[in-house]
């Protein structure tokens, strides 16, 4: 399962050009289930969203020989780049169909698939809608405690969409998931990869993208400027 980071020079998410951009370009899909009048809370879809990613990472189908690790290759050798898209009833029953991986939260519920050419979505994803994932807490989420368990901390100054959100929590577990050590990654992903989302303190902040914790730097894409940082990963084995 071991992976080495690429230097900061070479970062899958840096804004600047770099050898990444001449590889062929993949992303990896995420499709959040939004039923009408049922969607899912805000903080839940970003932390199931965020496992969703992480429990690929752990699959063995993505691993050695594995039928999905040439694509998971690929992705991670060029610009890492992740896609939410939304479905609803039939949609949601054909996106099932297509092989991946579904995640459920408290009561949101997560599907990715292995990374796909960037021009090159399976027709039944690729007319989903990007749009319309606005979500909200009903009840602001309960304070987090990264001494207790892995926590992804979101810029307090940026506005993002859910599913910008969700796509950068992704990252964010991402960068946790290469930093940490063959035996923390077997321990994360048998303890079902346990994990919060939160808002960090306006004052925290600063402290936070100091700490030697892995950044997640947009490269711009979408919605935020190129270079914003969007997330901090804090996990219990990194500090």
């Amino acid at each position: 399962m071991s992976h080495v980071p690429a230097p900061a020079a070479d970062s899958p998410f840096r804004s600047a050009h770099s050898p990444r951009d001449e590889a062929p370009q993949f992303v990896l899909p995420l499709v959040v289930r939004i039923e009408r009048g049922a969607p899912p809370a805000r903080t839940d879809a970003l932390e199931t969203a965020a496992r969703a990613v992480l429990t690929l990472l752990g699959d063995e189908r993505a691993h050695g020989d594995g039928e999905w690790a040439g694509a998971v290759r690929g992705w991670e050798d060029a610009r890492i780049r992740k896609v939410v898209r939304r479905a609803r009833g039939a949609e949601w029953r054909r996106a099932g169909v297509l092989p991946g991986i579904t995640v459920t939260g408290a009561a949101a519920e997560v599907r990715v698939f292995p990374p796909v050419p960037l021009d090159g979505w399976p027709k039944d994803l690729a007319k989903l809608q990007v749009s319309g994932t606005e979500l909200d807490d009903p009840e602001p989420p309960l304070s987090a405690d990264p001494a207790a368990g892995p926590v992804l901390w979101l810029n307090p100054d940026l506005e993002m969409s859910a599913g910008k959100a969700m796509a950068q929590t992704g990252h964010g577990a991402q960068l946790a998931w290469w930093a940490l050590s063959d035996t923390a990654r077997t321990a994360w992903r048998d303890a079902g990869f346990p994990l919060s989302v939160r808002t960090a303190a306006p004052a925290d902040w600063p402290r936070l993208t100091a700490a030697g914790l892995p950044v997640v730097r947009d490269a711009g894409f979408t919605e935020i400027a190129p270079g914003s940082c969007t997330v901090v990963a804090e996990h219990p084995a990194l500090r």
